[in-house]
């Protein structure tokens, strides 16, 4: 059985004063999840358990992204994350500050059958 991706969402989040690049990707993956509404395991009767999450985030500063605490964030599945750099850092000179912008792009696995599923009949 193939493992095929069934969901890929986007998403932003930011850490305004703390420069917490955890926080900010924690945010950046709620920002994502908000933009779904899975009921496929439930319609097709399958365990959310099956699927397999790979979440990527993006910042200036990966090194500084706790994987553990951002893996959290996700309700279902079985969550890998990867940090990579990316993202956004706005330092503002002024108040001496430096805004973090996170970025998430989660995509959902699960393994199908070959040919169990298609998009359209052939026939149309």
């Amino acid at each position: 059985m193939a493992e095929r991706r069934i969901i890929l969402e986007m998403g932003t989040g930011n850490d305004l004063y703390g420069e917490d690049y955890t926080k900010a990707a924690c945010r950046a993956v709620q920002d994502a999840l908000h933009h779904s509404s899975i009921v496929l395991f439930k319609s097709l009767g399958i365990d959310h358990r099956e699927m397999r999450v790979q979440v990527t985030i993006g910042v200036q500063e990966p090194e500084r992204v706790d994987a553990t605490v951002v893996a959290a964030e996700l309700p279902r599945g079985r969550a890998e994350v990867n940090v990579v750099h990316g993202g956004l850092n706005v330092h503002d000179p002024v108040q001496e500050t430096t805004h973090v912008v996170a970025t998430a792009a989660i995509a959902a696995l699960l393994p199908l059958e070959e040919g169990a599923w298609r998009l359209c009949d052939s026939d149309l």
